[in-house]
């Protein structure tokens, strides 16, 4: 059961994920999550290095789809200027959004690899639905009340994981 929570890989930011690595990997697409993976939660837009990111991986035919358990309104404000779709309330863990964004995609899950910053949300519903994951490091020092209470779970398997050998890499 523990497992779940295990991801493929680990990266200190989203911008070690190269189009080039995940093209190698057999990668056509990614569903990362938003809040605190691609910016701080509390940032309305993207940044400009976070823009070029996303050109960056455009322009090698990577496709990217938003999924967020936040409101609407956040993720329309962030996600329609760069014109990334993105699905809102999608109530990860749970599977039905990872499906939709592959759909949306045209892609297979074999293709597509789950980008977060939270084992019990991103991770978790990736690995559940059968994604390569990726968890990255969180980009802000300070969460809102639920994944504040999620952190201190998270580093509870974190650190089983580290005792019993699994994972190699530090916070």
């Amino acid at each position: 059961m523990l497992k779940l929570f295990l991801p493929s890989e680990h990266s200190k930011s989203i911008f070690d994920i190269t189009p080039e690595k995940l093209k190698e990997q057999g990668i056509k697409g990614i569903i990362t999550d938003l809040d605190n993976t691609l910016v701080e939660w509390d940032r309305p837009s993207a940044t400009p290095e976070l823009i070029k990111w996303f050109d960056n991986m455009r322009e090698h035919g990577i496709l990217i789809t938003i999924v967020s358990n936040n409101k609407e309104q956040r993720v329309h404000s962030f996600a329609d200027p760069l014109k990334i779709p993105f699905i809102f309330q999608a109530r990860k863990p749970m599977g039905k959004a990872f499906r939709r964004a592959v759909s949306q995609m045209g892609i297979k899950r074999e293709e597509t690899v789950v980008i977060g910053d939270q084992l019990l949300t991103d991770v978790l519903g990736g690995n559940r639905s059968g994604f390569k994951t990726i968890l990255v490091v969180p980009v802000a020092q300070t969460d809102g009340f639920v994944t504040r209470f999620n952190r201190k779970i998270e580093r509870q398997i974190l650190s089983w994981f580290r005792r019993k050998g699994m994972i190699k890499w530090e916070d």
